[in-house]
């Protein structure tokens, strides 16, 4: 039988410098479960719309794995079709808020979910929001981003652009694929699981968390990798708030640290992700 981890997660969400939040992030990581679930969405379509889409699409896809995790084997069996159908789920529950609300056209959100059976981690993304492996001090997103920016970075590497057009390039945050009632162009979501390890630390963001560079974020987790998931998120939310940047964009992630594996009737150190979610701004 598989070695079951313990975890110590924790989430936070910030409005950054924008008037209004449209991300939305839930998880839940409770002590004995087999299986943890992180789910978050980027909204965009703007106040009253964004906002709508990214609560429809985390309540969606997680209320759907929830369920279909009280039975783990199953569940396990079938995995990835669950992160599709609820991803899908959540795509035609758009549609339909669309139809019933015509000034809500337009309205869409990014999506990127996350379920750990044991050591196994799976996800489905679509969209910018990254999902972060730090290991062994290395910090590497392990899904696809679904943007402009992979492409005008080929550009740059390619002597096409410089450093400097690349980086302000105007279509690099331009999606090329999110959930928004239609047909979803590209999804992120690996038959085969990535084999977690005891020390690893998981980052589910929205592209917010990105106004930090991966060095900046691999520093900050390099300097607290042995603090509890709640301290390492408010340390990065206080070098964000250090920026003191006017465009800042909301900011959410949940924090998921991997400790060592349980031993049947063991007191682990595992924490639940419900009630520590930081709210800023």
């Amino acid at each position: 039988m598989p070695a079951t981890f313990d975890f110590d997660a924790a989430s936070a969400l910030s409005k950054g410098a924008r008037a209004y939040q449209e991300d939305a992030v839930i998880a839940d990581f409770s002590r004995g479960s087999d299986v943890g679930v992180a789910v978050l969405a980027d909204g965009m379509g703007g106040h009253a719309a964004g906002d709508i889409a990214s609560k429809i699409v985390v309540t969606e896809v997680f209320s759907e794995l929830m369920f279909q995790r009280g039975d783990v084997e199953a569940f396990r069996k079938t995995v990835t079709q669950n992160l599709l159908d609820a991803a899908m789920a959540a795509n035609t529950c758009l549609r339909q808020h669309v139809d019933m609300h015509p000034e809500t056209h337009g309205m869409g959100a990014t999506l990127v979910a996350t379920a750990i059976i044991n050591q196994n981690l799976y996800w489905i993304s679509v969209g910018d929001s990254p999902l972060f492996l730090f290991r062994d001090g290395s910090l590497s997103q392990l899904n696809e981003d679904h943007s402009m920016a992979p492409q005008i970075d080929f550009m740059m590497k390619s002597g096409l652009l410089n450093a400097e057009e690349a980086r302000n390039h105007p279509d690099r945050n331009t999606l090329t694929s999110v959930l928004f009632g239609e047909e979803v162009p590209r999804i992120d979501c690996p038959e085969e699981p990535l084999e977690l390890r005891p020390g690893d630390l998981l980052i589910v963001a929205s592209d917010g968390l990105q106004f930090l560079s991966n060095t900046q974020i691999s520093e900050i987790l390099s300097a607290h990798c042995d603090a509890q998931s709640a301290e390492i998120a408010d340390r990065l939310l206080g070098r964000l708030n250090d920026l003191q940047d006017p465009d800042l964009d909301n900011v959410s992630f949940s924090i998921v640290k991997l400790n060592t594996p349980r031993s049947t009737g063991a007191n682990g150190c595992a924490a639940t992700v419900e009630g520590m979610i930081r709210h800023v701004g």
